[in-house]
């Protein structure tokens, strides 16, 4: 479906050369101060044409506001958006009426609707993006004024290049990864051309893509994301928990094909005694809050949001549109060379950066919405007081 959330629901719209792109929000809350420019930030970082080791593809992607909104602020009624698609040259995909490109949608998307978009991905293209980030960015103004929520993402590894931090033998995570993870700011990300904040892995990673770039390859690699200040207890247990919903928001942005969360897979290698978040007493937030001494879990216990930065890394395929003779199929079996043209990112990693940090503002947003709801309505009800202190929060309990 083209439909994300339940009560911040984005519908995106828009094939990769069509007319325009956008999407609809629907869930907006009220009276928020919002134009054009607090949008365009993001989708200004995901544009193609920003550095000549992405597509040279030119869009400046500019954003038009078509409803919701008066004098700068929103209504509470759905938001309408679309950015014009300019720099469309849908013949540069001729070869397609005979070829399924290889690693692409084209046979997929034709073997499912029984048609398809004559021209690039359709459906399946980066450019339908657009209207996520651009709804991501609303939600991304929300969360920061309502509870401080910042929400960065990193490239970690293109290809074979990663960031050079050793795993010490008996700590899950390496101390200068998580350093990395509670201090990188978005100014650090976008001070390199490959949005890798770290300058010596940045230069290894950028000539990699270069050489990709002149062998008419491409390159796939990880990104890191982090979110901080998330409200604690967000999730819905038990098939919407809050990671099964990071993970449904990542999964769904093309070329992703691994996500893991806080440890991820090399925390299944260490014990219990080593990989356990034990407790202690937060004296700044009070109220007998807790908050933990590692943070393994990546923010998310029970698939609840426990008050921790929530982390998490998303694995990105080579882009499957490579400028080289492929021997492969037609839609017929017959076999040939297909020689793709076109504009091609070698690598889509700098570029989807944004594209992480609004999908995982979406999600935070949306689960923020349903649990406010739940709260606000809980406090419609007389006070408990005849359980035990263990049963009822202690930020909540009224005696």
């Amino acid at each position: 479906m083209s439909t994300f959330g339940k009560l911040y629901r984005v519908t995106t719209y828009g094939e990769s050369h069509c007319k325009s792109v956008g999407a609809i929000i629907d869930g907006v809350p009220p009276g928020l101060k919002l134009t054009e420019e607090d949008i365009q930030v993001q989708l200004s970082r995901r544009r193609p044409g920003q550095s000549d080791i992405t597509t040279p593809r030119s869009e400046f992607d500019t954003v038009h506001l078509q409803s919701g909104t008066e004098h700068g602020v929103t209504l509470g009624t759905p938001i309408g958006l679309l950015v014009q698609n300019k720099d469309q040259r849908p013949h540069d995909y001729t070869e397609t009426d005979l070829y399924p490109r290889p690693s692409h949608a084209d046979y997929t998307y034709l073997a499912k609707y029984g048609i398809k978009a004559s021209s690039g991905g359709g459906r399946s293209s980066a450019r339908e993006t657009i209207g996520r980030v651009a709804a991501g960015a609303i939600a991304e103004k929300f969360l920061k004024e309502a509870y401080g929520v910042e929400i960065v993402a990193f490239v970690g590894s293109v290809g074979k290049v990663a960031l050079p931090f050793e795993h010490e033998e008996d700590q899950v995570l390496g101390k200068e990864y998580m350093n990395l993870v509670k201090t990188v700011t978005r100014e650090q990300v976008d001070a390199e051309i490959t949005r890798c904040p770290h300058k010596a892995t940045s230069v290894k990673m950028e000539e990699t893509i270069r050489a990709a770039k002149a062998a008419n390859d491409s390159l796939g690699g990880t990104i890191t994301c982090v979110i901080r200040n998330a409200p604690l207890g967000l999730g819905e247990p038990c098939f919407d928990k809050l990671e099964a919903v990071l993970a449904h928001a990542m999964l769904s942005i093309p070329s992703t094909k691994g996500f893991e969360i806080g440890s991820g897979f090399r925390g299944t290698t260490f014990p219990g005694s080593q990989h356990n978040d034990p407790f202690v007493a937060d004296a700044e937030k009070g109220e007998n809050r807790l908050r933990t001494t590692t943070n393994w879990s990546g923010g998310i216990q029970g698939g609840i949001s426990n008050g921790e930065d929530i982390y998490f890394r998303i694995g990105f395929k080579p882009p499957a549109t490579i400028s080289q003779e492929q021997e492969t199929a037609q839609y017929d079996g017959t076999a040939g060379t297909l020689a793709t043209r076109g504009r091609h990112d070698p690598c889509v990693l700098p570029r989807a950066i944004p594209i992480v940090e609004t999908m995982a503002a979406i999600a935070i947003m949306d689960q923020v919405l349903q649990q406010n709801a739940r709260s606000s309505t809980a406090a419609l009800l007389a006070p408990v007081t005849h359980l035990p202190p263990t049963m009822v929060f202690p930020g909540q309990r009224k005696e």
